[in-house]
């Protein structure tokens, strides 16, 4: 229970995932069509939540896809930041 009375269940308690990003897409498209660049990039380390994404399994691995909005942060790789 927070300090204001609202009752969190034991799922909202759990901690966000962490995994390395090995590939990107090209981005998503403004209203205008043009494309809004990624901020995420190969080889960093990314948080996210536990029921996000969708898994797949390719080659035997088990492989998350996720939208860039999904990402909570970047912990690790080309300069470590938060997400905005």
């Amino acid at each position: 229970m927070t300090l204001s009375g609202l009752v969190l269940p034991e799922t909202a308690k759990e901690k966000p995932q962490k995994g390395s990003v090995l590939a990107i897409g090209p981005g998503a498209r403004d209203d205008q069509g043009k494309r809004i660049a990624m901020d995420v990039q190969v080889g960093e380390v990314a948080l996210f939540a536990k029921y996000t994404g969708t898994e797949i399994k390719l080659d035997g691995k088990k492989l998350l896809i996720l939208k860039e909005s999904d990402i909570l942060a970047i912990v690790e790789g080309n300069g470590a930041k938060k997400k905005k």
